[in-house]
């Protein structure tokens, strides 16, 4: 029987322990490659998550809510808790994965990810690569309930609660997904190099150019030109925008997907734009009309927060100011001139976002600059005029597809339904002729 050469063992014994070591640093060197979770960023777009929340509930139910007649002020309120409530439930089931699932075509997700299978704790390398792909998810979900929300205020005090609440499901999933596939999803807009940090086109473009449809199939509200409409509760109004204001640090800064040197940079991009807003609208204001008004001051603080909103993670404070100057000026008379165009947009949600989103969609293919983003692209100003075109693209693409989009809507809802509320309904109020309820008693 041979006997066992010491050489061989310790050979072997050696080959073994480098195996072992080469196993490790390889194992180590995947999981370094492999993305992470950073508590920091989890943590922030979960906060903006929630302020994004806090800008539809109460913010903007508080807002709307105060801007319109007392007999209304529930049945406005219940618009917006109704299409969180629905748009939420519609999101977790099919929106999220038509919306941002594996991209068909150009134009809309799989149904791979429908009922949020395989959207789990795990991060996804392009939809925030240090947060789960549920916080993502999440975050997407507060934006899909707005959006529909904003066009509340241009049918306020007329609309059949039911036809509301058919009207928000089928916009959010035939309007809405698909906008925000081919801009965030991975669609032919985002191919084509379209900016939008936080929603310009697919949120504020879309809303508006939807409300101005709303506006003129459902027509005037009755006594629209002749009974007295001003708001009911002014300090409702300014409770609401001082909270939309505060939320939306979360809807720009959260759109950096993590607590970073980009998140503050759109923060503050913010802000400025609507402090600058709401100084240029009320001096406006003041020089057209002879006095600066509460409500003034309050429209051009969200027309420069809107107006932003796609620029707000390309561009610095200064560029950020101009285009909160532009919003304050080119929404106000955006506002004064509506009567001449003959359609009754309720709370000016043409006029402020619809205006303001095609303004600030236009304002990012000038200031946007690669060195405030570097995942971004420079705009005309920084001597790259082929992303204006872009971005003009964007905004007429955007606008064309939610116009046709939403007319068709109404169409299928008032076959349904039944869009307007009777006369002798609308004369009572939605409060209680909706809900059997009163604000005031």
């Amino acid at each position: 029987m041979a006997q066992k050469r010491p050489g061989m063992s310790v050979l072997f014994g050696l080959g073994g322990v480098a195996a072992l070591m080469l196993l490790s640093v390889a194992e180590a060197f995947a999981q370094s490659a492999a993305p992470k979770i950073d508590t920091g960023d989890t943590a922030w777009v979960l906060m903006s998550s929630a302020l994004v929340l806090l800008m539809l509930v109460p913010g903007l139910a508080l807002f709307y809510g105060g801007l319109v007649r007392s007999k209304n002020v529930l049945g406005t309120v219940m618009q917006c808790f109704a299409i969180l409530a629905m748009v939420s439930v519609l999101w977790v089931l099919l929106g999220y994965s038509l919306a941002f699932g594996p991209d068909k075509g150009g134009v809309i997700g799989g149904l791979d990810w429908a009922g949020l299978n395989g959207v789990g704790a795990d991060p996804h390398p392009t939809y925030g690569p240090t947060i789960p792909h549920q916080a993502f998810m999440l975050f997407q979900l507060m934006f899909a309930a707005i959006t529909p929300a904003l066009i509340v205020g241009a049918i306020a005090e007329r609309m059949r609660f039911g036809a509301v609440a058919l009207f928000s499901l089928l916009w959010t999933l035939i309007v809405y997904v698909p906008l925000a596939h081919w801009v965030w999803g991975g669609g032919w807009l985002a191919k084509l190099g379209a900016l939008d940090f936080a929603g310009g086109a697919v949120v504020h473009i879309s809303s508006g150019a939807s409300a101005l449809v709303c506006a003129v199939v459902l027509g005037k509200r009755r006594g629209y030109g002749t009974d007295y409409m001003a708001p009911h509760n002014l300090p409702m109004t300014l409770l609401g925008t001082g909270l939309l204001w505060f939320g939306w640090f979360g809807f720009n800064g959260g759109s950096a997907l993590g607590a970073n040197g980009l998140a503050v940079s759109a923060i503050l991009a913010t802000h400025s734009a609507a402090a600058v807003g709401a100084i240029v609208w009320c001096l406006v204001e003041w020089r057209h009309r002879g006095k600066p008004t509460v409500l003034g001051m309050a429209s051009g603080a969200v027309a420069g927060l809107a107006t932003v909103t796609p620029a707000s993670g390309y561009v610095g404070p200064v560029p950020a100011m101009l285009i909160g100057a532009a919003a304050g000026l080119a929404c106000y008379f955006a506002i004064v001139w509506k009567g001449r165009f003959g359609y009754d947009d309720s709370l000016d949600v043409v006029g402020i976002h619809g205006v303001g989103g095609f303004i600030g969609i236009l304002a990012t293919g000038l200031f946007a600059s690669k060195a405030i983003n570097a995942g971004g692209a420079d705009g005309l100003f920084f001597g790259n005029p082929g992303q204006f075109g872009v971005q003009l693209v964007t905004a007429v693409a955007v606008t064309l597809f939610s116009v046709v989009g939403t007319f068709m809507i109404l169409k299928v809802v008032d076959g349904m339904t039944g869009l307007r509320i009777p006369a002798e309904e609308e004369a009572t109020g939605l409060d209680l002729s909706q809900h059997n309820e009163r604000a005031y008693s």
